[in-house]
């Protein structure tokens, strides 16, 4: 059976995801592999997408009326007495000498964009705001000049910049599922001990390795529409020890020999 047969059949299939504790564990790592891929797909769009976005409001913010400004000694100044703001697509920009805006505001009025307040540097992603105070960077001056230099920079670069990204996104993203696989195989001891089944550890990590598709590819159809799920940590646990449970429940429990 290959790698796409059986992420089909560990969806749903606890006898066939059984089976798996005698395959090589070669084949075992490269179906963690194709998980992980998969489950990046959603975030790697989304996040290839933002940032273009995001420059490409930088850069018609910058020549569309954007009003002269510059940052020093942990200070915005800006050549307007009121808040300008540019929106494309559903990424904003905000410039905000007056001090009148907050990073709270900035939050509450986009998903995603990033805003030069009176003090702070405020980012805006997928509605959670990281927020730099200008007085971290000490000795910064930033005019309008040196920001429009630095955005097409940025755009010059993120040919090379953005699939590096998603490979260190797709890196993290297999190490967190070959840890989540180690430590569920942990409590698999507990269940083959339950059920009276003969299983050697690396029997368990193979099967493990494939209970976690449900959950996996469940929350990467999630994260593809964007839709938050409540308790989804929790979820995701529960379904996989269930997985691991019926799993394990399918080996027959004589004459298992642990090589």
């Amino acid at each position: 059976m290959n790698v796409f047969k059986q992420l089909i059949v560990s969806l749903y299939s606890p006898k066939d995801i059984a089976a798996t504790r005698h395959q090589g564990i070669g084949k075992t790592i490269l179906f963690v592999f194709l998980l992980s891929l998969i489950s990046i797909i959603p975030s790697a769009i989304y996040f290839s997408n933002m940032v273009t976005t995001g420059v490409e409001a930088a850069e018609d913010m910058l020549s569309s009326g954007m009003p002269d400004f510059e940052i020093k000694n942990g200070t915005l100044t800006v050549e307007s007495n009121e808040p300008y703001i540019q929106q494309k697509d559903d990424f904003t920009i905000f410039l905000d000498g007056t001090g009148e805006m907050t990073s709270t505001d900035v939050e509450l009025q986009t998903q995603n964009g990033f805003a030069l307040l009176k003090n702070e540097l405020v980012f805006v992603a997928d509605g959670q705001s990281q927020v730099s105070p200008y007085s971290v960077m000490e000795g910064l001056a930033v005019n309008k000049q040196d920001f429009q230099g630095l955005v097409d920079s940025v755009d010059a670069s993120l040919v090379i910049a953005i699939p590096l990204v998603v490979l260190m996104i797709y890196l993290f993203s297999s190490a967190v599922l070959f840890i989540k696989v180690t430590l569920f195989a942990v409590f698999g001891l507990l269940f083959k001990n339950s059920l009276q089944r003969t299983l050697g550890y690396r029997h368990l990590w193979r099967i493990c390795a494939y209970c976690i598709t449900l959950p996996t590819i469940f929350f990467t159809i999630m994260a593809a529409f964007q839709a938050t799920v409540p308790f989804g940590s929790f979820i995701s646990w529960f379904v996989t020890f269930l997985m691991m449970y019926m799993a394990i429940k399918e080996v027959p429990p004589e004459k298992e020999i642990i090589s």
